[in-house]
């Protein structure tokens, strides 16, 4: 019975060491360009090992897809539904949070915005996306700003357009950015943190 214990403790162990390193793999490199000898190589064990656990690339990637978008999302819903805060609130929120997320996961733009564009379908089956954000209670507090004329009559995926844009295409074009402005990383990051002030600030204005 403990052997057997020690077995399953060991396998979890061993699963969750690969999904790690696949993780870190997917989320640089993509689908296409990883290889299963690289996930192997950054967990540290033998690609026959891998292959046992996961049995294809495919599957596993599958499986960190998810659970990437999934911890994603879930963290937003959380920020977006919560009856507590005000629209305004919310906005603050949603920036610093997503901001911060990014900082510890650079590589969580380009890894989602790839997924979207070659698995859309895949991805609203497996991470219920549309229900987290079009009915969520900021998409209503959103709606009852416009009918209350605190908010230019607008279209909510115009917003969400804007906002997400704001935040996300800094760290897209960060290679770009940062050989066009000499900026150093430290100088870089400096910057970020500053946006999470701003974002409510450029948002609340374009609204009004």
């Amino acid at each position: 019975m403990k052997s057997d214990k020690k077995t399953k403790v060991a396998d979890d162990t061993t699963e969750e060491k690969i999904k790690k390193a696949a993780r870190i793999v997917f989320h640089k490199k993509g689908f296409a360009a990883a290889r299963t000898r690289d996930i192997a190589e950054e967990s540290g064990i033998n690609l026959a090992l891998l292959n046992y656990y996961f049995r294809s690339k495919e599957r596993l990637f599958v499986i960190v897809m998810i659970e990437t978008l999934s911890e994603f999302f879930s963290s937003v819903a959380l920020i977006i539904n919560n009856p507590d805060t005000s629209f305004e609130e919310k906005i603050e929120q949603f920036a610093a949070g997503y901001i911060d997320l990014i900082l510890r996961e650079p590589d969580i733009p380009l890894f989602i915005m790839s997924e979207i564009r070659n698995n859309p379908e895949q991805l609203l089956q497996k991470v219920d996306i549309r229900n987290t954000v079009f009915n969520s209670v900021f998409a209503r507090q959103f709606s009852e700003a416009v009918q209350l004329g605190k908010i230019k009559d607008q279209n909510f995926i115009h917003f969400m357009m804007n906002f997400i844009g704001l935040i996300v295409f800094p760290f897209i074009g960060k290679p770009l950015l940062k050989a066009i402005s000499g900026l150093t990383e430290e100088q870089f990051n400096a910057l970020i943190e500053e946006r999470k002030k701003l974002i409510p600030v450029w948002i609340k204005a374009m609204m009004n």
